[in-house]
């Protein structure tokens, strides 16, 4: 019975592994359609360039028949012959050389809208997926994939393309010459053809799993790069190199594999294409020795030349082949990626908020949460917040502050319960609107690389440079960007160590001050700014909130105490609500929290 399920289930994945390819191809074959033309005159090219080349054995077999039949070299003949040789040669050449332009156009402009469409769908993808997969593999798939895909196209434009005109043109060529030879090499070729498709099917899953293995390794070095200083802070160094080294030696042991069973097919039908030429050089001879009026020694050369370039392509075709599954096998992941389900909006052109300002006005009604269905994090979430009011999250680390704001931003949707903002479900919010109403720091700073300029008005493009300065004074930024080489046109990014994480952060700071979204998250948006210029940001953060719906998560005593509202949460419940006078009165959960040194530090 075991081995009966066993089967079921091999059996499933092969149609499944067999659905997924033909998905693949289907989706390929639409990217390269807007370049039918391209190709197409790419064919000619091969035609041209194959008939070029396969014409050259009748010119040299003729100069052979001249030379054996007189008994004499004919100088006119053979410098026609080889005159003739020489200007097929020299068309064949330049031609081949233009359809390999043509091809590489293609090949790299559908590989770079493969990947415009698989990076744009990062944007679209759910927060859980991206949260859920590390971004080392979404970058191999984005890269490394993508690269082997176009390596493997390439191939397949300009190998196949000539192969099979070859082909076709060789077999024309012969039958004209001798078709009973020609029948004799037709009918080998089914061998080569059986023997290429054989190692072909069985290399396809192996560079699935290679492709999978360097994506694990792919994430790993990005990872490691990422958090280098902690690697070292923490003595990891040992633990890491050999974690690296186990998923090193797992890709080398797939990449030899592959490269192992993928490199047998060109061996195979060589030997194939061996028994083909002696077979046609062994009829050949004997039809020289019975009938050399109407086969000749030169017939007999042309057709050892056909013979082998019959054969070659076959070689070429079958590392195409195995090429080609190895590039369908990378497409395959880049293809899987793009076809990720997407964020999706419940919302209609109907809605009532999908333009303007929203006023802020937020109410929780009965929200549960949890990203895994092993574990509810949040559970029967209830509060309302009026417009303007400040609201300050606290709790020990796990409680849930993090994901309450997630589900703000609608980053995440709540399993159970509604969240409100000026009456309507956030369901019924566009996203991207939603979100340009809310304006976030976060104690993880994001700067993209570009001027200091181009990041501070990343949230309003439309701003002046006064509004930009004024912003920058409010933050107490402006000081250090004048320090900078070029000011306000310097060019800084993520990986940038010119700046300190507090310079960084007031960057962020800055750029919230002129979006001045009518709601605002600050989740420890002053951790690594020193208290004397935080009491400073504080004010301005004073005159900013004025109006504005905060949420401010893990904020120090000043933002905290001040607070219309104070949610305390515990093991995903607010256990205690109030604001900063009541819930010292009650001597609970919040109490303890200050007694601790809570509001005069950072939360945990």
């Amino acid at each position: 019975m075991a081995r009966k399920i066993n089967d079921l289930q091999k059996n499933q994945q092969k149609a499944d592994e067999k659905a997924r390819r033909a998905r693949t191809v289907k989706v390929v074959l639409k990217k390269i359609k807007p370049y039918s033309a391209l190709i197409a005159l790419s064919l000619i090219l091969a035609v041209i360039t194959s008939v070029s080349a396969l014409y050259i054995p009748i010119s040299v077999g003729r100069a052979i028949d001249n030379i054996v039949a007189k008994g004499a070299v004919n100088l006119d003949v053979l410098k026609e012959c080889l005159a003739l040789i020489a200007v097929l040669a020299v068309v064949s050449a330049a031609s081949g050389f233009l359809m390999n332009l043509l091809n590489n156009r293609v090949t790299f402009r559908v590989v770079k809208d493969l990947r415009d469409e698989a990076f744009s769908k990062i944007h679209r993808l759910p927060i859980s997926y991206l949260d859920s997969h590390p971004s080392g593999e979404t970058v191999s798939r984005i890269i490394s994939d993508a690269d082997q895909f176009a390596d493997g196209l390439l191939m397949g434009f300009t190998q196949f393309f000539t192969g099979a005109i070859t082909i076709i043109g060789t077999l024309v060529f012969m039958f004209v010459l001798s078709p009973l030879i020609a029948l004799v090499v037709v009918a080998l070729t089914p061998i080569s053809l059986f023997v290429a498709s054989f190692i072909a099917k069985k290399t396809y899953s192996m560079f699935g799993e290679m492709s999978k293995a360097r994506g694990e390794e792919t994430a790993i070095i990005n990872e490691v790069v990422t958090n280098e200083k902690l690697v070292r802070a923490f003595g990891r160094e040992g633990a890491e190199l050999e974690r690296f080294d186990k998923a090193n030696e797992r890709l080398r042991e797939k990449s030899l594999k592959t490269v192992f069973f993928s490199s047998l097919t060109n061996p195979s039908t060589r030997v194939v294409n061996s028994i083909v030429y002696a077979a046609v050089g062994f009829v050949g001879a004997l039809l020289v020795i019975t009938d050399p009026l109407s086969f000749t020694v030169g017939a007999l050369s042309s057709f050892l030349g056909y013979a082998s370039s019959y054969t070659k392509p076959f070689n070429e075709i079958s590392g195409v082949i195995t090429e080609l599954q190895g590039a369908i096998a990378c497409a395959s992941r880049l293809v899987d990626f793009i076809a990720l389900e997407e964020e999706k909006d419940s919302f209609t052109e109907k809605s009532p908020l999908t333009e303007g300002k929203i006023e802020g006005e937020v109410v929780f009604s009965d929200v549960s949460f949890s990203y895994t269905s092993d574990r509810e994090l949040l559970k029967n979430i209830s509060f309302s917040v009026k417009r303007g009011e400040k609201v300050a999250i606290v709790g020990a680390t796990g409680c849930g502050k993090t994901t309450l704001i997630n589900l703000i931003m609608r980053f995440y949707d709540p399993q159970k319960g509604a969240i409100l903002i000026d009456g309507v479900d956030i369901k019924d919010f566009d996203r991207a609107y939603l979100r340009s109403q809310i304006g976030m720091v976060l104690q993880d700073t994001w700067l993209k690389s570009g001027t200091v300029r181009e990041n501070i008005k990343l949230g309003r493009k439309s701003a002046s440079d006064e509004e930009m300065i004024a912003a920058a004074k409010a933050s107490h930024a402006h000081s250090f960007i004048k320090r900078l080489p070029n000011g306000y046109d310097t060019v800084i990014g993520e990986g940038d160590t010119s700046l300190s994480k507090g310079e960084r952060q007031l960057l962020s700071i800055t750029r919230l001050m002129l979006a001045l979204p009518p709601m605002l998250i600050l989740d420890e948006a002053t951790s690594s700014i020193d208290t004397r210029t935080e009491q400073r940001i504080q004010r301005a953060f004073g005159k900013m909130m004025k109006g504005r719906t905060t949420f401010i998560v893990a904020h120090r005593l000043s933002t905290v105490t001040s607070a219309d509202l104070i949610l305390v949460l515990k093991d995903g419940n607010i256990v205690e609500k109030g604001t900063h006078r009541e819930l010292l009165s009650r001597g609970g959960e919040y109490s303890a929290l200050y007694k601790k040194g809570f509001a005069h530090g950072r939360e945990g």
